[in-house]
């Protein structure tokens, strides 16, 4: 995916304007690749209560940070692990929610790079 596309297709916090939270959000949302590259090697090895808390962490801490769309899917990742959902609908709900990591930023006023 060209850098053009995730700019346009980021998702962006909610208290992305906030400059009183500015640096904590620009840290969390530099650790988001790192926590869906983790989610994937729990994925790979089959570790489900690996990933269970690790979607379960980060639905709390996203909603905190004002990325609501990634505590949604982080919810629906944990809630496909704790009902036994096939590995092809945890696999799905995995990627939806690693996809919306890596796009997360913290605002749109003429930054892509947050």
């Amino acid at each position: 995916m060209g850098q053009a596309r995730v700019a346009d297709s980021a998702i962006y916090s909610t208290f992305g304007d906030d400059a009183d939270l500015t640096v904590i959000l620009e840290i969390f949302v530099d650790e988001l690749p790192e926590r869906a590259s983790k989610m994937e090697s729990y994925f790979q090895g089959a570790d489900w209560e690996g990933l269970r808390q690790a979607a379960h962490q980060l639905k709390g801490a996203a909603g905190s940070y004002g990325f609501q769309p990634i505590t949604d899917s982080a919810a629906r990742l944990e809630t496909s692990i704790v009902e036994n959902d096939s590995r092809a609908d945890i696999q799905a709900a995995l990627e939806q929610l690693a996809d919306l990591c890596r796009r997360a930023r913290v605002r749109a006023a003429n930054d892509n790079t947050k």
